[in-house]
């Protein structure tokens, strides 16, 4: 199984409470993340140990600019951001080096994989909508 990797851990309960659910990732990484993979969300560090967050299915992948970024685009990364300017300075702190509005992103959305998600199971016994 893919893994897709989170350095930083003040994305765990982002990642936990569904407030971050997409990736911006430095570089075309479309040959790596595909629409419907399966992937395990983690947390931590190469060569150290890593925290399983969850399973999570990718909806989408899109590569483009950074000018072309939305603020939408940049909210479900990090909801703390809405600006490119902040996203620049974030994307900079975490690869290292400068990155401009002409740069090549990746925009990786994802959605958790719930075992046994209440809404389903009230669904399949017919409680609490129209039944057939």
């Amino acid at each position: 199984m893919q893994v897709l990797n989170f350095y930083s851990t003040i994305f765990a309960d982002q990642l936990r409470r569904g407030r971050k659910t997409a990736t911006i990732r430095l570089g075309d990484k479309s040959h790596k993340y595909r629409k419907n993979q399966a992937v395990l969300v983690t947390i931590g560090y190469q060569f150290s140990p890593r925290e399983k967050i969850f399973e999570a299915v990718i909806d989408q992948v899109d590569v483009k600019r950074v000018r072309d970024l939305s603020p939408r685009d940049i909210e479900h990364d990090n909801p703390e951001l809405r600006r490119h300017e902040d996203l620049i300075h974030f994307l900079e702190q975490i690869y290292g080096q400068p990155v401009t509005m002409e740069d090549i992103v990746t925009v990786v959305r994802f959605s958790q994989i719930v075992e046994n998600p209440q809404s389903f199971t009230d669904a399949r016994l017919g409680i609490g909508g129209a039944q057939n």
